[in-house]
């Protein structure tokens, strides 16, 4: 396969995440389930994408005595989701690292052209110290992602991880043709897409699963 061997991208092979995305693709799993399946799907991931996180040593009293411990230094974490199914996946990584700081970049996709269009961008501040994950349940053409990337980059951002469940290939390659720095983590790599730019198998439209207004 085409990304095999680059060494920032990681396929999900753990079998939780692949029975878990089993539920997600299927057309009757519920809103209140499908938001809970896409938050233990993040968390599962971001388990593997924050392995490193920086860390400090701090003073802690145990019952025996005073020692210094490593402690994640969470100034240094922003999660970025692209709006709107992006938001799906914050609070499974803010359940590992509560005081990571959250921004918002917002892009809408052109029914027609499916070319991605910015319509917000908000930003932690510093952005060029803090280790960035960008969240995004789909890649489909990969437009949005590269997009986001952009924005990120241009305000500063240096390192980036972009998360997401659902990938096709022709949006993963082009993700990693543009901008080839960064690190990708994927839940599962599906065929590919349909006439329509959506993900095959794929599951649908998150944002209208995750909200309820499919």
């Amino acid at each position: 396969m085409f990304y095999k061997d680059n060494k920032n991208v990681e396929i999900m092979e753990h079998p939780l995440i692949k029975h878990k995305i089993s539920r997600l693709r299927d057309s009757e799993t519920g809103t209140y389930e499908f938001r809970s399946l896409i938050e233990e799907i993040a968390m599962l991931e971001a388990y593997e994408a924050l392995r490193d996180l920086p860390l400090v040593d701090i003073e802690v009293e145990t019952p025996i005595e005073k020692c210094m411990t490593p402690t994640i230094d969470g100034k240094k974490l922003a999660i970025v989701p692209i709006l709107r199914a992006g938001l799906g996946m914050v609070n499974g990584i803010h359940a590992l690292v509560p005081s990571a700081k959250v921004g918002h970049i917002g892009l809408y996709r052109d029914p027609e052209t499916h070319l991605p269009h910015e319509y917000y961008c908000k930003l932690p501040d510093p952005i060029d110290q803090r280790l960035i994950v960008l969240l995004d349940p789909m890649l489909a053409t990969g437009g949005s992602a590269v997009e986001a990337v952009n924005f990120i980059k241009q305000h500063g951002g240096k390192h980036i991880k972009f998360m997401c469940i659902i990938a096709a290939p022709e949006g993963l390659e082009n993700l990693m043709n543009a901008h080839p720095d960064i690190e990708i983590y994927v839940g599962n790599l599906d065929r590919g897409l349909n006439d329509n730019a959506y993900i095959m198998p794929g599951l649908g439209d998150a944002g209208d699963r995750i909200f309820g207004t499919k």
